[in-house]
């Protein structure tokens, strides 16, 4: 069997699966396994009502899920002097008890917030 074959069909598998996990909607981690997960409702001060799921690795990670400009992004979780702080490229999604607050470093720094005074709503 030659190299050339063998690698050909290892690009091809990967493509396959990859597809088949994007088109399912999955991120496949094999080696990250969550523990707990838990999805919260905010409302924040534009009136705009925002979904987050935030997941927590059995390695110590946590993550948070959430949309930004109308798509989901995956947050992983920083160090924060208060609150918990998770960070995607450039955005900030920044938790203190019940409230967060979502913030652009693009916008420069005396930037308003993207989303601003969110509440958790309770079921």
């Amino acid at each position: 069997m030659s190299r050339r074959w063998v690698a050909s069909v290892g690009v091809l598998a990967f493509v396959a699966v990859s597809g088949v996990a994007r088109a399912a909607g999955l991120l496949p981690l094999p080696d990250i396994r969550t523990s707990h997960r838990v999805t919260q409702k905010y409302t924040c001060a534009t009136g705009r009502i925002l979904q987050v799921t935030y997941l927590n690795a059995t390695n110590g990670q946590s993550f948070a899920v959430l949309p930004v400009k109308g798509r989901q992004m995956l947050f992983v979780n920083v160090m924060s002097g208060s609150g918990a702080k998770y960070q995607a490229g450039s955005y900030t999604w920044w938790t203190k008890g019940p409230q967060a607050t979502l913030y652009d470093a693009m916008l420069g720094e005396d930037a308003p917030p993207l989303l601003s005074d969110c509440v958790t709503i309770v079921r």
